[in-house]
Formats: C-alpha cells, sequence, structure tokens
C-alpha cells in the first residue's frame, strides 16, 4: 500500500458488505477517492479525523463513477471541507438527477424508484461535479503523481487513478469479494474487458477496488 494511504471500508444498506474510500496523502494535503453512501457519513468522517484530514486540507474529492455508494456523501464533503468534485462527464447527471441508472441501459421503473430509498441518496445528497475529468488527466496540480484513466463498463464514465508508483484505485471496474475479478455489474461487459485488457499493458503493481481488499494485477491474470 503507498506510504500514508487510508482505506475506509464505509457499510452498505441491508448489510451487504462495504464500499471502499481512499484517503490519498499528497504534497498539498489529501486527496479523497470515493465517498461512501450518505449512511456511512459517520464512519466515513471519522476515518478522514484518523486520517488527519480536517478542514482546508482535502484538496479534492474524486469520484470514479456515479454510483450513490460512492458519492452519497461528495456533496456534504464539499461544503464540509471547501474541496471540489471532480468524475467523468458521462456519470455527472447521475449525482445532478439523483438518478443512479442516468446514462446505463434501464431497469424496471420499481428498481429505479427503490434504489435511492435503501442507499439513502436524497436530494439533499444530489450534487454536480465542480471538474469533469478525463483519460490522461494529471493530478499533480493537487499534489499527487498520478494519472486518471477512462475506465467504461461498470458504467459509462467510470475511471480510475494510477498513480507514478503503479498503484491503481479502479472504482467498480474489478472486485475483489470472492477473489480478483471483473465486476459482476457491468453496464457494458465488452467494454469493462476492454478496459481490463487496457491495463494489462500498463504497469499496474496493486490493486485498490471499490469493494473488497487490495490485490497484485498478478492476481487478476491468473484468475
Amino acid at each position: 500500500m503507498p506510504e500514508g494511504v487510508r482505506i475506509a471500508r464505509l457499510p452498505l444498506p441491508l448489510r451487504m458488505g462495504w464500499a471502499n474510500s481512499y484517503l490519498l496523502p499528497s504534497a498539498h494535503g489529501f486527496v479523497l477517492i470515493d465517498t461512501g453512501g450518505a449512511g456511512a457519513r459517520r464512519a466515513l468522517l471519522q476515518a478522514l479525523a484518523q486520517g488527519g484530514c480536517g478542514q482546508g486540507s482535502l484538496r479534492l474529492i474524486l469520484l470514479t463513477h456515479g454510483d450513490f455508494d460512492h458519492t452519497g456523501n461528495a456533496g456534504y464533503l464539499r461544503v464540509a471541507f471547501g474541496a471540489p468534485i471532480a468524475m467523468h462527464r458521462e456519470d455527472a447527471a447521475m449525482g445532478e438527477r439523483g438518478d443512479m441508472f442516468a446514462g446505463r441501459k434501464q431497469p424496471n421503473s420499481l428498481v429505479r424508484a427503490l434504489v435511492p430509498l435503501f442507499t439513502g441518496f436524497g436530494k439533499s445528497e444530489r450534487f454536480a461535479p465542480d471538474l469533469c475529468f478525463d483519460e490522461g488527466d494529471d493530478l499533480s496540480r493537487y499534489g499527487l503523481e498520478a494519472t486518471v484513466l477512462w475506465l467504461p463498463g461498470h458504467s459509462r464514465g467510470s475511471i480510475g487513478v494510477l498513480t507514478a508508483g503503479g498503484q491503481l484505485f479502479c472504482g467498480d471496474l474489478l472486485e475483489n469479494t470472492k477473489g480478483p475479478a471483473l465486476n459482476s455489474l457491468m453496464d457494458d461487459r465488452a467494454a469493462g474487458q476492454a478496459s481490463v485488457e487496457r491495463l494489462r499493458a500498463m504497469a499496474v503493481g496493486t490493486v485498490y477496488p471499490g469493494h473488497g481488499e487490495p490485490f497484485g494485477m498478478e492476481a487478476l491474470a491468473r484468475a
């Protein structure tokens, strides 16, 4: 694990496991990758405090995609910590409309109505991103030697962060709940598989998924 990086394992509703949020120290303070769901706010704030991240020291809130179990506290943190929210434009409508299926293949109307209730993502959690990141964007302006990768598959606007040291924060493209694998929930499986093939050609060491434990990229190759 990169020195000083803190993993916040934030509980999901209905005891469905947890989502990972990553607090990365940078030359200018901290960068937070994903924020968990609104119901896990207390646990997230506790993790930030334990990691030494206070008001004024959070430089960027980077969202790997628009799902509510990753974006539920973004709007709150922007106000509380004064940090901008960044994500890919293809997923921005999810937070703006409170519709996790915006830009995705549409589920039935009942599922669309129930998801916000289960996740706690109400009107007060809606937000518009301050920044839209895309493939190749450099994070050095935030004190982090890392690059943004566009990794569609789980959603159209899924992105990841690859550090100069080869650590990949991949959101929900990959998971490690029952072993390293492509996430079981794919909006576009072919796009997801293509994103993984791109990663195989890169200098990726350790993968930090949105769900489950970190793992080495070679473990995914074996799987």
